[in-house]
C-alpha cells in the first residue's frame, strides 16, 4: 500500500488507484481499485467464512454499542477515539467463547464471561487508578439493582492527581445493564436476548468536593429505576470515575482533561 506524502490531499478514486484516510494514523494512503463486488461477499461460496466473520464482528459491534449508549452521558468527556473498537474487540473475544452455536452464530454470552469487561477503562490514556489514589469498595444488592461506591474521609491533596488549575471534583458511580446477544432467525439479525432491560442505566455523582479541603465519608448509590431487576441473560457493570471543575464565583466549569472512568465490577 502506498502512502502520499505530497501537499496534494483528497479522498476518493483517480483512475486505478483510490485515496483515503485511516482513523487514527496521519497523512493520506493510496491502494489500487479492485477486489470482489459486494454480491460476491454477499452470495458465492467461497465467501461463505467472510460472512460468518462479517455476521458475528456486527454482533460484537452492537453488544459494544450498548455499553455506550447505557452510559452516553458520560462518554464525551470519558472516552478517547477508539473505544467504539476496543468495545468491539473485548465483545468478539465473548463472542469466541461459545462453544454451543455454529461459526457465524455464535452468542455474545456475557453473563458467562464477565471478566472481560472488568478493568476496563473507556479512555486508554488515562487511568482510574492513576489519577484517583484513595481507598474505596464497593458493595451491590443482592438482585443486583442497586450497588454502592463508598470512599472514606481523605485528603485529595495527596490523593488525587487533578489537571492544574482544577479546584474541585466529583466522584461518579453508574450502573448499565447489557444484556447477552443471540442471533435471530426471523429478523436474520443478532439482538439483545432482554431487550426491555438492556441499556437501562443510572448513572450518580457526588456533590463537588474541595481539592484543598478535607473530604468526609462518602457514599454515592446508584439504583437501577423503575423498579428494574437484572434477569439472568443480563450483567451489570458497575463503572466509577471522576471529573474535575474550575469553580468560579458560584459557578463550576467541566475541565476537558483529567476526566476517567472505568468498569471496576462487572455482576
Amino acid at each position: 500500500m502506498a502512502r502520499q506524502k505530497g501537499v496534494l490531499k483528497y479522498v476518493g478514486t483517480l483512475g486505478d488507484v483510490r485515496h483515503f484516510k485511516i482513523k487514527g494514523q496521519e497523512g493520506y494512503f493510496a491502494g489500487m481499485v479492485g477486489g470482489p463486488t459486494g454480491d460476491q461477499v454477499k452470495t458465492a461460496p467461497e465467501f461463505e467464512r467472510t460472512r460468518e466473520n462479517m455476521n458475528e464482528f456486527g454482533a460484537s459491534a452492537k453488544a459494544g454499542k450498548s455499553v455506550r449508549t447505557g452510559l452516553s452521558q458520560l462518554m464525551k468527556q470519558m472516552s478517547d477515539s477508539q473505544v467504539t473498537g476496543r468495545l468491539t474487540s473485548i465483545m468478539k473475544k465473548i463472542n469466541l467463547e461459545d462453544q454451543t452455536e455454529a461459526r457465524g452464530y455464535r452468542k455474545i454470552e456475557i453473563t458467562s464471561q464477565r471478566n472481560y469487561l472488568k478493568g476496563f477503562e473507556f479512555d486508554k490514556n488515562i487511568s482510574f487508578n492513576g489519577i484517583f489514589n484513595a481507598p474505596y469498595s464497593l458493595a451491590q444488592g443482592v438482585d443486583r439493582e442497586t450497588a454502592d461506591l463508598v470512599v472514606l474521609t481523605f485528603n485529595p491533596a495527596n490523593l488525587v492527581n487533578a489537571p492544574s488549575g482544577a479546584t474541585h471534583f466529583r466522584l461518579i458511580n453508574a450502573l448499565t445493564v447489557v444484556s447477552d446477544f443471540e442471533y435471530n432467525v426471523t429478523t436474520n439479525s443478532y439482538e439483545p436476548m432482554d431487550p426491555v432491560l438492556n441499556e437501562v442505566n443510572d448513572i450518580q455523582y457526588s456533590g463537588f468536593l474541595d481539592l484543598y479541603g478535607i473530604v468526609p465519608d462518602t457514599t454515592i448509590t446508584a439504583t437501577l429505576p423503575g423498579g428494574a431487576i437484572p434477569s439472568v441473560n443480563t450483567s451489570v457493570l458497575q463503572c466509577i470515575g471522576i471529573e474535575f471543575y474550575q469553580q468560579v464565583g458560584a459557578n463550576f466549569y467541566l475541565f476537558a482533561s483529567g476526566n476517567c472512568l472505568k468498569i471496576e465490577e462487572a455482576f
